[in-house]
């Protein structure tokens, strides 16, 4: 991580499970740490949380990456206080029970997903991108947290919605964003971390009442692998790293 130290991470999802351990993480081991999330409550909470070194390294600022303009705002800021951001963690996803697609998914829900998980990732990477070729960083690293649903669609008994096929498409999307990145005679590297199962607020109740003994990661172990995908030497890139819960059987 000595390369890393006092250089700009973005975590979006900041204000629980993957995306606070993340945060955590990465400010522990020396970075400058930027924590974006809808709940900005939560992200004092964690500020106060860490020890006082880390905390001064630590930044709580409110963004929905569902919406384009608050994107572009916020990576505004961070180009103008903290000198832009070098690595980028696209963690903010949502899952909506409602979202059964056939059987009575609304309209509203069904695009919140696509808004949040794809147009979301997208977005933060546009940003993230354009500040770090502005000032000729080439040597950047963007982090997309997907899913093994973004993979194969595990048959559980329940609908997964339009969670899955969000994930299928940041699958798509990390492909289309390491071309761009080759074509653009750049380092930068680009990262999809697809965990099973996790232990964090967005699994839904549905699935744990299906499967009530669903093995489960930690948010902490998702931030390890992040951890190490961006730790690796200059010549190497881990495109797609698939982490599971020993027992899964999904």
């Amino acid at each position: 991580m000595d390369r890393w130290q006092n250089r700009v991470a973005v975590v979006t999802g900041a204000s629980s499970g993957i995306g606070a351990a993340c945060c955590r993480d990465l400010v522990a081991k020396g970075m400058i740490v930027v924590g974006l999330a809808r709940r900005e409550e939560r992200l004092k909470e964690l500020k106060a949380s860490l020890p006082a070194e880390q905390a001064a390294r630590f930044h709580g600022r409110k963004c929905d990456v569902s919406q384009e303009q608050s994107v572009v705002d916020t990576f505004a800021w961070i180009d103008a206080t903290l000198g832009g951001a070098d690595v980028l963690v696209n963690n903010a996803g949502i899952v909506r029970s409602s979202a059964d697609i056939v059987n009575g998914g609304n309209g509203p829900d069904l695009r919140a997903i696509l808004d949040t998980n794809v147009l979301g990732v997208a977005w933060c990477t546009r940003e993230a991108f354009r500040s770090q070729q502005r000032r000729n960083v080439l040597d950047g690293h963007v982090v997309i947290i997907n899913s093994v649903a973004g993979h194969r669609i595990p048959n559980i008994g329940i609908s997964l919605g339009m969670y899955a096929p969000s994930k299928h498409a940041v699958t798509a999307l990390t492909e289309v964003l390491r071309q761009e990145f080759l074509h653009k005679k750049t380092q930068t590297k680009i990262t999809s971390v697809s965990p099973g199962a996790v232990d964090t607020e967005i699994i839904d109740k549905h699935i744990l009442e299906a499967m009530p003994n669903l093995p489960m990661l930690r948010s902490e172990d998702v931030a390890d692998a992040v951890t190490y995908c961006i730790q690796t030497p200059p010549n190497v890139q881990i495109h797609e790293l698939t982490i599971k819960p020993i027992g899964e059987s999904v």
